[in-house]
């Protein structure tokens, strides 16, 4: 099974992700954010795109990739990855499902004023960092209120274990219970982000 979280820039996808991960076994976290790196680094600067969702390789690889691991993989595929472009959902996550890889694709919600408060927070209160992200807020809630399939998640007055427990439930999996302190919990999931600081 593959879950395709997905969810404006800052939405907290990623932080998501690996809490499920935690709690799932066996899972695996595959961030297709890696791969849009991977090949703008290896580029010639001409044929670079601003976001390397508008490379055809990308969308190619993304859906080859996740179908490759659906056949070899018996855990559960966790995929953070905001994916808004219409066309491109459907050359990746519809496709996958129209050829009977079943995706659950998880929507995390939240009003504009939310996802700018959680972007201020991961870059200790500037935006100057996020402009993309805030930048691409608008298209992200007009592609999510726009009727595309997905399980909605509206996080704004969840916690991260809550918004966990969401997808749990609405993806049927036996989620096991997170016995971490308040210490420990914080401490992991300050080392993801640190992780994907860009």
């Amino acid at each position: 099974m593959v879950i395709w979280i997905n969810g404006a820039f800052g939405a907290g996808k990623t932080t998501a992700a690996y809490e499920l991960h935690r709690r799932l076994t066996p899972s695996f976290v595959y961030d297709p954010e890696q791969a849009g790196f991977f090949l703008r680094q290896n580029m010639p600067q001409v044929c670079r795109t601003a976001d390397f969702q508008d490379m055809a390789l990308w969308r190619t690889f993304t859906y080859q990739m996740l179908r490759e691991l659906h056949g070899t993989y018996e855990g559960t595929l966790i995929v953070p990855m905001t994916l808004v472009n219409p066309a491109y959902y459907e050359e990746i996550i519809q496709r996958l499902t129209d050829e009977g890889v079943p995706v659950a694709h998880c929507i995390l919600c939240a009003s504009r004023e939310t996802i700018l408060k959680r972007l201020r927070r991961r870059n200790l209160g500037m935006l100057g960092r996020e402009a993309f992200a805030v930048e691409a807020i608008e298209r992200c809630l007009a592609f999510f209120g726009s009727g595309v399939p997905g399980i909605r998640i509206e996080t704004d007055r969840m916690t991260v274990n809550q918004s966990v427990d969401r997808i749990g439930e609405a993806c049927a999996l036996a989620l096991s219970p997170d016995r971490r302190g308040a210490l420990a919990r914080n401490m992991d999931r300050l080392r993801v982000a640190v992780r994907h600081i860009r």
